[in-house]
């Protein structure tokens, strides 16, 4: 009965990356949208600063980093996220804020992670 219920395994190797003071958890053949980088489109970046390796359920976590491993990816685009509105009224006053922000963010390929 036990077997009936057993589940296939299936291993993805993924990473644990800092890019800018912030973590992302990466995989081969995925995107990202990384805050903005100065890189320009159909260019190659290379992350240094990997914090955790998982392949095939061996996990090897870095104290913070990793010595040696690296992520590589490619830069598709830079592209604008979505726009946040913040508003601001105090009741009774006549007072009332409205402003926009969109971020800025660049769409990132990952192609190995070594």
């Amino acid at each position: 009965m036990q077997s009936f219920f057993k589940r296939e395994q299936i291993f993805i190797m993924y990473a644990i990356v800092d890019i800018a003071g912030k973590q992302f958890k990466v995989e081969k053949d995925k995107f990202i949208y990384a805050p903005k980088m100065e890189a320009e489109e159909g260019s190659a970046v290379d992350f240094n600063k990997v914090l955790l390796v998982d392949n095939k359920g061996k996990v090897k976590v870095g104290t913070p980093t990793i010595k040696g491993s690296k992520v590589s990816g490619k830069v598709l685009e830079h592209v604008k996220g979505d726009k946040v509105i913040v508003f601001k009224k105090k009741r009774r006053k006549g007072y009332r804020v409205k402003n926009g922000h969109r971020q800025q963010f660049t769409k990132v390929l990952i192609e190995d992670i070594k």
